[in-house]
């Protein structure tokens, strides 16, 4: 098994050692597999000024130069697929094969990107005789980003992807919890020949960069993916410095499974992917709203498949769900099933931790719960289902768009007209029927209300990154 990298952050074209640092753990065995540097003002102060060089460097090359670049990191990062995903396992936890298929994940995102940034075309507005007036998309400048333990390398690479293949630069700190798929981002962007300063890799107490970061001058975007709460207050950061921000944060998605469905069939593929990455997905189906003539087949066929499920290290073989991140998530899927139960709850599969070493937790379902428990309106992060009973679609819908998250939201129905109220009705920024597949790299992705606002991916994700010029021109 390749071994996990030595970690260090990428500035000014350059790999450097810190002052300091903290250990990295691998969440199967609670080992530690490497120490994670944290930059201090001084790196800090190195990366803004790397950046700003490379943003008057990088906003002049052609975009289908800039394309190119990132093409042939894509094509690097596919064929270290292996090496990449080994790290993954190691410091997130989530099966081998699904590390590798993030890997490609993180290359399409470059891939799409590389091209779409060869198409921010602006326009000409029909004018009077002997003025021409015009809009240009223009890179916006340098951009600061805050990306997610979660996905390690797929959530980076959207980041990078759509600030490179604007002409921007970008100074990204990567999850000290999950660093190294980050790192490989840069090794892979860096053999492609990225000029130096262009990408900015760095580590750190996450308070300290992003209040250090944010209010600067070089800094014209901030791109954040987390929790609603962290996100609300990078936001008002960033407003009292006049700083565009890119929000995509927390949700609690909800299912909604019409009647008119195979109820086992729509079980199965929902238990699948709700307990993916151990649930810790901010678009995880998570509350399902089941009409009542299919509700008993779907719960008692998801609560069997959820038992099935094979829980363990990411490397052995035929293992469908790793750990959780750490002992933090062990006690909030702890507490939120204690309080579900003890509110009327009932608890049909899993609930407690497997074993004493590792994070490991059982995919939990819970059945028939009060719309004042806790699960019912705090997302849980983990592989913890809630099913509930409804009588209508109205019903359904009501209770789906009754939280103020709206980032995925899902349902089953084979009726075109019940699609066509969900797609209407349902608050959302991404809504799949019939699939839970609620981002590929060729469609924006994004929230509503306290999920956030922007849109990442497809070819309304680069508008965030450039700004608008109009050219009003007379000729003389």
């Amino acid at each position: 098994m390749t071994r996990y990298p030595d970690l260090q952050v990428y500035i000014g074209g350059s790999w450097r050692k810190t002052k300091r640092s903290q250990p990295v753990l691998n969440p199967a065995d609670e080992s530690v597999i490497g120490e994670v540097p944290l930059v201090d003002q001084s790196d800090l102060d190195d990366a803004l000024q790397a950046a700003a060089d490379g943003f008057k460097m990088w906003r002049k090359v052609a975009p289908r130069v800039r394309g190119e670049i990132m093409v042939k990191a894509a094509a690097l990062m596919r064929e270290r697929a292996d090496e990449i995903a080994t790290s993954i396992t190691l410091e997130h936890g989530k099966p081998f094969p699904q590390a590798k298929l993030e890997v490609v994940r993180g290359a399409e995102f470059f891939e799409w990107d590389a091209a779409e940034g060869q198409r921010t075309y602006g326009h000409v507005i029909p004018s009077e005789p002997g003025i021409k007036y015009m809009t240009l998309h223009q890179p916006i400048g340098m951009v600061a980003a805050f990306s997610p333990w979660n996905f390690p390398m797929s959530q980076p690479c959207r980041k990078i992807a759509g600030a490179l293949a604007s002409g921007c630069s970008i100074i990204i700190k990567a999850a000290e919890e999950t660093p190294a798929g980050a790192m490989h981002i840069a090794r892979a962007l860096q053999d492609a020949g990225l000029p130096p300063g262009v990408l900015n890799l760095v580590f750190g107490v996450p308070a300290e960069v992003s209040s250090y970061l944010i209010p600067q001058e070089q800094t014209r975007l901030i791109a954040f993916t987390g929790s609603t709460a962290v996100g609300k207050h990078l936001t008002g950061l960033a407003a009292q410095h006049m700083k565009p921000v890119l929000m995509e944060l927390g949700g609690h998605a909800p299912v909604i499974v019409c009647d008119d469905v195979d109820p086992i069939e729509a079980a199965i593929t929902s238990v699948s992917r709700k307990m993916r990455n151990a649930g810790q997905v901010c678009t995880s189906p998570t509350r399902f709203y089941v009409q009542e003539p299919i509700y008993n087949a779907f719960t008692k066929a998801f609560a069997e498949h959820a038992k099935k499920i094979v829980v363990g290290s990411g490397f052995d073989a035929g293992v469908e769900m790793g750990p959780v991140a750490n002992h933090r998530r062990i006690e909030a899927m702890e507490m939120l099933v204690a309080d579900a139960t003890a509110k009327g709850a009932r608890l049909l599969a899993g609930g407690d931790r497997i074993g004493n070493r590792g994070y490991f937790f059982a995919p939990t379902v819970l059945a028939d719960l009060p719309d004042d428990a806790r699960v019912m309106r705090e997302e849980p992060f983990g592989p913890l289902a809630v099913i509930n009973p409804v009588k209508t679609l109205d019903e359904a819908i009501e209770k789906a768009n009754a939280l103020p998250f709206g980032l995925a939201a899902y349902a089953f129905t084979r009726s075109s007209r019940n699609a066509d109220e969900i797609m209407d009705r349902v608050e959302a920024g991404n809504v799949s029927i019939n699939t839970l597949e609620a981002s590929v790299a060729e469609v924006p992705f994004g929230g509503v209300k306290d999920s956030g606002y922007g849109r990442e991916g497809g070819a309304e994700g680069l508008s965030h990154y450039t700004v608008v010029k109009t050219v009003s021109h007379r000729m003389m």
